[in-house]
């Protein structure tokens, strides 16, 4: 089956008018001005079309967290991103128990084997705690932030099968460089989050292959003294070190527009990647809430666009969606189009190693997703296959 697209602006590395995309089956055919045989057509009515969104950090949405418990949870949460173009996501734990952890591991290498074309490809599991600093937890839960412990996440890794991508972690703390070099050897992800560690610290690291910063400015350390002198923080490491690909809270609040504009200046569409780290209110409505698995999460509430602990002493995750940070970036900050769609999805592509995804390319997966100059999304293709 071969599906035309016409009458779109198609979003690669230029706005692209007056071509056609073909789809067949689960793949992109082409993207030509070429007039193909096809089976189908779709008019784009004059919308953008673009490949569809890669959120690599998200805790859940639509009133569910991917840790809930079920794989219905983790199918749910999905869903209601992928209403808003995320075609691909990498539901993320938090610093829980180890039993919560296991069950999310659990269930998300269970949800892995529902992607079907129509459907969110759920990419695998990322850990997002506990090992951090306590001084930088942010909302984390205190009570289970700890150093990492190796018995302890190889067994997550083996419960995994292939579906834990990725793990966030303090490079400062104890044992830190052992589960460095633990994940590369293993092809997993290492990012460097909730951390008060500086240079000297997480340089390291990064040559071990820690190659992301898990939303920058957001549980981490700037300059700072040690004794008498001013080291680099954790933010200044990203900025520094060009193979750290900067993870964004592009929500306007987390980050507000003059600092989303400096680190665009700073890092570029190609060392950053814009996440949501939404928690289960992304898409509902405002008020109480709980970040984490309801039964041993943090009371949280969601007032103004972005949730917040009880006493307002620090941000609980975002309430975003894919499209706001696409609207956000692209509205308010002035960032071309282009290089927005390239930060929502090529860069996040690249920063997971995900092949064949994140562009509209010949023999990459049909994902697609069309939107108004609003950044309004309008339909969502999934593998070749509207969203179910």
């Amino acid at each position: 089956m071969i599906t035309k697209i016409y009458n779109g602006v198609f979003v690669e590395n230029e706005l692209i008018r007056d071509k056609y995309l073909y789809i067949e089956d689960e793949k992109i055919l082409e993207l030509t001005d070429a007039h193909l045989p096809f089976d189908e057509s779709i008019d784009a009515e004059g919308l953008y079309v673009s490949p569809g969104f890669i959120d690599i950090h998200s805790h859940g949405g639509g009133g569910y967290d991917f840790a809930d418990g079920s794989v219905n949870d983790v199918l749910c949460a999905a869903l209601s991103h992928a209403k808003h173009g995320t075609t691909t996501i990498f539901p993320t734990s938090a610093s829980m128990s180890f039993e919560s952890t296991k069950d999310f591991v659990e269930n998300v290498k269970l949800a892995t084997k529902e992607n079907t074309p129509g459907k969110p490809n759920i990419a695998g599991s990322h850990l997002e705690g506990p090992y951090f600093s306590m001084e930088q937890r942010g909302a984390q839960n205190p009570k289970y932030i700890k150093p990492p412990e190796r018995d302890e996440y190889s067994y997550l890794i083996e419960l995994g099968d292939g579906s834990v991508k990725r793990i966030s972690f303090a490079p400062e703390l104890p044992g830190s460089g052992e589960l460095c070099r633990f994940l590369s050897e293993k092809g997993i992800i290492s990012a460097f989050a909730h951390t008060d560690g500086i240079y000297e610290e997480i340089k390291p690291l990064i040559d071990d292959g820690c190659h992301i910063a898990t939303h920058i400015y957001s549980g981490m350390n700037t300059v700072t003294r040690r004794g008498l002198g001013r080291v680099l923080g954790a933010v200044e490491t990203a900025f520094l070190e060009d193979d750290v690909i900067a993870e964004v809270i592009a929500d306007s609040i987390h980050l507000p527009p003059p600092l989303l504009k400096l680190i665009y200046k700073i890092k570029g569409a190609d060392k950053i990647a814009l996440v949501t780290d939404s928690m289960r209110g992304a898409g509902e409505k405002e008020g109480k809430s709980i970040l984490g698995p309801y039964h041993d999460g943090v009371e949280c509430i969601i007032d103004g666009g972005v949730a917040y602990l009880p006493d307002k002493s620090a941000y609980a995750g975002s309430v975003a969606t894919a499209d706001r940070l696409v609207r956000v970036m692209y509205k308010d900050v002035g960032i071309p189009l282009t290089d927005v769609i390239k930060m929502m999805c090529k860069t996040p592509a690249k920063a997971m190693k995900m092949e064949q995804r994140g562009e509209l390319k010949k023999g990459f997966f049909a994902d697609v997703v069309f939107f108004d100059e609003d950044i309004q999304v309008k339909k969502v293709i999934i593998q070749g296959k509207e969203l179910i």
